[in-house]
């Protein structure tokens, strides 16, 4: 009870420095919106898992920002995730990167660039693997044949049963 009234004080925290974030987004503990969540904007029906990282700036132009010739540069950018998306376990997204609508960011990826609508993008970099209705379609026959009432009862001892413990 503690963590979770810590994560909405967080939440409402960053809302209020500018974080855009529609009101049904499902966030699986609390994202690192970084040190500008005003530079990201967060549609509808977006499920954000947990540890996922928002960079909006290249901290790394500190090495160079003092020489003559580069004195004064930034790099930021906005991050835009459209509605309808689903962003996986430790997924990284970088400065000035928009996703979707309807896209799916697999675990531990790293976008460096714009994901297409309607596309599962995975890897470091990011890169397209399939569309949606191809992971949807994938899903589908992947879909082993399980009891639903079981299933709403007792989820854990459904899928149990479904995929016994080796020992």
């Amino acid at each position: 009870m503690i963590e979770a009234r810590y994560i909405r004080w967080r939440l409402r925290r960053c809302i209020k420095r500018g974080l855009q974030i529609a009101d049904d987004c499902r966030l699986m503990g609390l994202p690192n919106f970084g040190s500008e969540p005003y530079l990201i904007s967060i549609g509808r029906h977006v499920t954000i898992s947990s540890r996922v990282s928002f960079i909006n700036h290249d901290g790394g132009t500190w090495v160079f920002r003092e020489l003559p010739k580069y004195r004064g540069v930034i790099k930021f950018g906005r991050i835009v995730i459209h509605d309808n998306c689903f962003i996986g376990t430790g997924a990284t997204i970088m400065p000035g990167v928009s996703i979707g609508p309807n896209a799916v960011v697999a675990a531990e990826s790293v976008v460096t660039a714009d994901v297409p609508p309607n596309t599962v993008v995975g890897g470091v970099p990011a890169r397209v693997l399939m569309t949606v209705e191809e992971y949807a379609e994938k899903a589908l026959a992947q879909t082993p044949s399980y009891d639903v009432a079981a299933y709403r009862a007792d989820k854990a001892r459904e899928l149990v049963r479904l995929f016994p413990r080796p020992w």
